[in-house]
């Protein structure tokens, strides 16, 4: 009997969920607590990050139903603007969208497990990982599917548990306040508060995985918004839920500027052994956001490769249509931010290219709306959700820029690469490429 050439709607939201809870929510706080020690004000960065999330993932929606193909940006981009945009979009996501992201989250693994057993080599330990599920997702798409589902399921529980566990058993509970004092608000729109939110929005990042595999869901247009809005929203609540209980369990001068934020969460409440335990636990939590990007990310360069003759290799695919040569490279690339990158650099290069990326994408939304192209979903109050996702995110790129210029100019420099590679690449390009926005019928009014 053949194998299904779709996944099913439970494992594109395990996609989306997975995609997001990774190294940003274990991390983060770490960095956020050098410049903001305000409980309130640390959550409503979380709650301003979910609701840009949910934006952005009620405008992906809305591009998704109009143009129904795989690929996410890649897709999106090509045929709104130009096949120029799309392929600079496409080379950004599967290098540093996707690798770095895993690659990240792979450090944390290592960084996690090493902190819990001295024994264990962090290197090692993350580079093994991405070799295991790169395998994962090159046997089979039954076991691609279950694989990344299964350890999604257990990842949701186990925080779900730690945050219980954590308000229950904490013996002294950190001194926070929850509610907002006068000085917190003048904290709101500084550049301390813009930085931090890029650390946020780079947790976050993920809640649009579910386009990259738009071509092989099951009822993709009555599906999608539904996957993204909801995968988006467990997140959030997710997020606010642990952070909460970070800083109830740990002081926060304790926790300023580490990685390992659930280790010492865990330290303070449960003792040494519950530390080890637990930072075993949620490094082995990581899996799944590692399978989830080697899942999602290679449809991109499997997209691209159909389309760009000279990027051939990546489309070809085996007999149960995975895209086994993009798995390879994207998981060799990412090994290689393993063993050559610092954390906070390739945090910081990545969430700023990757917010570029986003950026043209949502403003796209009016580009679908002023050509009328029909879509089989249209979000609630336009234009409300893209004019609160741009305004976040261009506010907080602004502050990075000039807080953060090195990180910056090199994401920059690394879009501009891309140009080049097109033109380059040009002559030798599919005739069967992306679609121009002009070529297609125009529809109904949006």
């Amino acid at each position: 009997m053949a194998v299904a050439q779709t996944f099913s709607t439970r494992t594109a939201l395990a996609v989306v969920v997975a995609n997001m809870i990774g190294t940003g929510v274990f991390t983060s706080l770490g960095f956020q607590l050098l410049d903001i020690e305000s409980g309130f004000v640390i959550l409503l960065l979380w709650v301003v990050g979910g609701l840009t999330a949910v934006s952005g993932a009620l405008c992906y929606a809305e591009l998704g139903g109009a143009y129904p193909r795989s690929g996410g940006e890649y897709n999106f981009l090509g045929r709104l603007y130009h096949p120029m945009a799309g392929f600079v979009s496409g080379w950004v996501s599967s290098t540093v969208g996707f690798a770095a992201p895993t690659a990240l989250v792979a450090m944390t693994f290592g960084s996690y497990l090493g902190s819990s057993f001295p024994a264990l080599p962090a290197m090692p330990l993350a580079v093994g990982l991405i070799v295991a599920a790169t395998v994962a997702h090159i046997v089979s798409r039954r076991i691609s599917g279950s694989f990344q589902s299964f350890f999604t399921t257990i990842k949701i529980g186990v925080i779900v548990v730690f945050v219980a566990a954590v308000f229950a058993m904490t013996p002294n509970p950190a001194a926070v306040e929850w509610l907002p004092a006068s000085s917190d608000w003048g904290l709101v729109g500084t550049s301390a508060f813009a930085v931090a939110l890029i650390y946020v929005n780079y947790a976050y990042t993920g809640w649009n995985a579910a386009t990259y595999v738009l071509d092989e869901l099951e009822d993709p247009g009555g599906v999608l918004v539904r996957v993204l809005v909801t995968g988006t929203a467990v997140v959030m609540v997710l997020y606010l839920a642990l952070n909460a209980a970070f800083l109830y369990a740990a002081p926060m001068d304790a926790m300023a500027g580490k990685i390992e934020i659930g280790v010492i969460a865990a330290r303070y409440a449960f003792g040494d052994v519950g530390a080890t335990l637990m930072g075993a636990t949620l490094g082995v939590l990581l899996i799944s956001t590692v399978s989830a990007m080697t899942l999602a990310g290679p449809r991109v360069l499997q997209v691209v490769g159909q389309d760009h003759s000279v990027l051939a290799v990546f489309a070809r695919t085996t007999d149960d249509g995975l895209p086994m040569n993009a798995i390879l490279f994207q998981s060799a690339l990412a090994v290689v931010f393993v063993v050559s990158g610092t954390f906070q650099s390739v945090l910081l290069f990545a969430s700023f290219t990757l917010a570029l990326n986003t950026v043209m994408t949502v403003i796209g939304v009016f580009v679908r709306r002023v050509r009328r192209v029909p879509s089989t979903f249209t979000m609630p109050w336009f234009p409300l959700a893209p004019v609160w996702f741009l305004g976040v995110m261009l506010w907080t790129l602004f502050y990075v820029f000039i807080e953060q210029p090195l990180e910056a100019v090199a994401a920059i420099g690394f879009v501009a690469s891309g140009t080049l590679i097109y033109f380059v690449s040009r002559g030798r390009s599919s005739p069967d490429g992306p679609v121009e926005e002009a070529e297609r019928p125009k529809g109904e009014s949006a």
